[in-house]
């Protein structure tokens, strides 16, 4: 068995001993959790559609092997390198968003989705981290010179990405950036009136969006009134958590992904719910919570204004799209399609997710430099 010892001076062995290995390994619990509930609820999914049993379990294999990997390798990067490996990924994923709105298919009323040599790219996955850091990286560059325009930059690489997002439509997602930035301005210590200000304009910027946009509009009236025929969805996963109870109903004795479109994807958790119970529901909703609540401890006592905001802004997306698949599937909330991290099926969504959290990692790992004692 190989061992690293902490006097080991290598790029691995300096790695190991500085990672946080507990969120490391929550997140390789989480892939492990998807995996097995990609098993279960993929296969019905592909038959109905006419595919091979395990077309998306395949596939969603080789994604979280990407996801992890990609995870680990920006993991290794020093404060520098995520800066401009952030600004690189917001730099290409804004061109791939108006690629998107020029070359993208249309689906269901929405242009979300680039189809480069037989794979999907939804650029809008991948824009999420990137902003986080970078616009923690303007705000707190203006906080340490006044004479760098950190908060105008910020405010227009919002409004720029917020734009595009609205021209797929998605309404969703544009709602996950306005929470990562509203935090991080009331992290970075703005004015009061100058946070209710901005929580104002999100609250008219959602009730526009219900009377502008009919999908935004019928997910709300649906969720209102969830007995109408278009609540199927909803109806079936609320169903399947009953039928689950505490301990599931077993591996592979569920039914509910035989009659949800999204059985593998947005409603994975009612299929976890179904056959796992209620027991493995609570573990996974604690992984991660400790995910989460870890990366804040960690960050908290470092000296760093910049790793700051920018560990909160992307701890923030990541608790907001669980909590967006969790609470959608039990409704609690209209439903939104967005995937549960690390567990539900999806590509881009996967691998952005694993760029993040490796941000994440390399962001929170023990400096000597800042006096950290973690």
């Amino acid at each position: 068995m190989v061992t690293l010892a902490r006097t080991d001076t290598s790029l691995v062995g300096h790695w190991w001993w500085t990672v946080d290995r507990w969120n490391l390994g929550a997140v390789a619990v989480l892939a492990l959790l998807g995996a097995v509930l990609t098993l279960a609820a993929s296969p019905a999914v592909a038959e109905r559609i006419g595919l091979d049993t395990f077309y998306f379990a395949r596939r969603q294999m080789i994604y979280l092997a990407l996801g992890l990997s990609a995870m680990i390798a920006v993991s290794f990067l020093s404060l520098r390198g995520v800066r401009r490996f952030a600004v690189a990924l917001m730099v290409v994923s804004i061109v791939l968003m108006v690629l998107t709105l020029v070359f993208g298919a249309e689906i269901k009323g929405a242009t979300r989705w680039l189809h480069v040599a037989g794979i999907s790219i939804q650029a809008s996955e991948f824009v999420k981290p990137a902003f986080a850091v970078v616009a923690a990286w303007m705000f707190s560059a203006s906080r340490l010179d006044d004479q760098i325009p950190g908060y105008s930059i910020a405010v227009g690489l919002y409004v720029c990405v917020v734009g595009l997002l609205m021209l797929q439509p998605d309404v969703g997602m544009s709602i996950v950036i306005s929470a990562i930035w509203g935090i991080q301005i009331f992290v970075a210590g703005l004015p009061l009136l100058i946070v209710i200000g901005v929580a104002g304009i999100f609250l008219c910027g959602s009730i526009g969006a219900y009377f502008a946009f009919d999908h935004v509009r019928g997910r709300v009236d649906r969720f209102l009134d969830p007995d109408i025929a278009e609540g199927f969805q909803v109806a079936r996963a609320i169903e399947a958590f009953r039928n689950g109870g505490w301990s599931g109903r077993g591996p592979g004795e569920g039914r509910v992904k035989e009659v949800l479109p999204d059985a593998h994807a947005d409603f994975i958790f009612a299929v976890a719910g179904e056959e796992f119970g209620l027991i493995v529901c609570l573990i996974i909703v604690a992984l991660f919570a400790f995910v989460v609540l870890r990366g804040f401890a960690r960050v908290f006592k470092d000296d760093d204004f910049f790793v700051l905001l920018a560990v909160v802004g992307l701890l923030v997306q990541f608790a907001i799209q669980a909590i967006i698949n969790m609470a959608s599937t039990l409704n609690l909330m209209p439903p939104k399609g967005m995937t549960l991290p690390f567990i539900s099926y999806g590509g881009s969504s996967t691998l952005a997710l694993g760029l993040g959290m490796g941000m994440v990692l390399a962001l929170t790992r023990i400096r000597p430099a800042s006096g950290s004692t973690r």
